[in-house]
């Protein structure tokens, strides 16, 4: 009924725009978290650092995600979500300032800890935002417009942030990023309605929300499949290049072509995630886990490569969006909450799977990255199908 007052009095056309609006902010949000991937050596280069020291751009950013995005919400329960979402964009907007004046990789570091801290509050609220905002019915295609700015940041927005910082430097990148946050800041303060926030609860939420095994269950696949992920994709673009003796302007194209299956992974979403989410779930596993099985015998030829690519890429975008539709609907009371843990969670992931992937490059070899990923990735399988077995809700 709430979601009918605050959408019916809108225009169905102002309702879509705002839908995009939201996507587009993701797309925002998430290509400054993947661009430094693309930038680690200019950006080295610059503060005359290693690679490797350059990386903790990485590593920060992922734990302080993971680590405050429960407290933020917590701390924000209460408050008006449009305000809420302004002020994070201007925090957001501040810190790609001092990013591109940083005189310091210090400096640099402590920018990157203003972007994380909003992008923490940012993602525990927009899936909630979204589905308020959506035209009625169209809950499925809103989250699928959320993951699908989520993948254009890999798609696009990696690759013209490489671009630009190659023509550019890298600071330009960033200052880039800042000024089409700030063209999102404008139109969210003229287009978004007056949201308050829906949230009950508090701190004590938390512990209620941990005894339900379903959403536990979830949380952990969702951690499990991230650090099966990372623990492979970290290292995919020197894996291409020295595992497959791959070509620059190839581990781009295959760079690309993962992001661009993300979107593929929308659209099967959008079309069938409200009757068969279960089903695509267990089957994104089971492709995921085949996919890193056989990186090592694809790497050889770009054809397979391409085709492995595809179905990963799909996989993993499918794997967000269907276990997002399923944590988001287990408690209405405390979608944001519920929210900032699923962005806590995730994050926990990314940094778990680099930390295995980087071990097993140190201690084994870069080629065993894909069975260290397969071999995480089977664990993700057998929690699925006792899932699956365990709660009748999936079935």
């Amino acid at each position: 009924m709430k979601h009918n007052l605050e959408a019916g009095t809108d225009s169905l056309r102002t309702q879509y725009f705002r839908v995009i609006l939201m996507g587009i902010s993701a797309f925002v949000v998430n290509t400054t978290e993947f661009v430094p991937v693309a930038l680690l050596s200019d950006i080295a280069q610059d503060f005359s650092i290693t690679t490797a020291e350059t990386g903790w751009m990485l590593t920060l950013y992922a734990w302080i995600v993971a680590a405050m995005s429960l407290p933020l919400m917590l701390l924000t329960g209460k408050l008006e979500r449009k305000r809420l979402l302004l002020a994070v964009f201007v925090v957001f907007i501040a810190s790609h300032v001092l990013s591109v004046f940083a005189w310091s990789f210090q400096v640099l570091l402590i920018s990157r800890v203003g972007i994380a801290l909003s992008h923490a509050i940012f993602w525990s609220i927009t899936a909630a935002i979204i589905l308020r905002v959506a035209p009625e019915g169209k809950k499925a295609l809103a989250l699928s417009v959320l993951a699908t700015g989520t993948s254009l940041a890999m798609v696009l927005g990696v690759p013209i942030g490489r671009l630009v910082g190659q023509w550019f430097g890298w600071r330009t990148t960033f200052g880039g990023i800042g000024v089409i946050a700030f063209v999102v800041f404008v139109l969210q303060a003229k287009l978004l309605p007056t949201l308050p926030s829906m949230f009950e609860g508090s701190a004590r939420k938390v512990p209620e929300l941990l005894k339900n095994p379903l959403l536990v269950c979830l949380y952990l696949f969702c951690f499990v499949v991230f650090t099966a992920h990372y623990a492979a994709y970290s290292y995919i673009e020197p894996y291409m290049r020295q595992v497959g003796s791959i070509s620059e302007n190839l581990t781009t194209f295959i760079l690309l072509l993962f992001g661009g299956a993300g979107l593929i992974g929308s659209v099967i979403f959008s079309r069938w995630g409200d009757k068969s989410n279960t089903k695509l779930m267990l089957v994104s596993t089971i492709l995921m886990l085949l996919s890193m099985v056989t990186l090592l015998l694809a790497v050889k030829s770009i054809w397979s490569l391409s085709v492995i690519t595809l179905l990963w890429g799909t996989a993993l975008m499918l794997l967000v969006i269907c276990t997002q539709a399923k944590v988001i609907m287990i408690d209405d009371k405390a979608q944001d909450v519920v929210m900032s843990m699923f962005s806590g969670v995730i994050n926990l992931g990314i940094g778990t799977g680099a930390l295995l992937g980087g071990y097993a490059v140190t201690h084994i070899s870069l080629s065993s990255v894909g069975f260290i990923g397969a071999a995480v990735a089977s664990m993700a399988l057998l929690l699925i199908i006792f899932m699956i077995q365990r709660f009748p809700a999936l079935r």
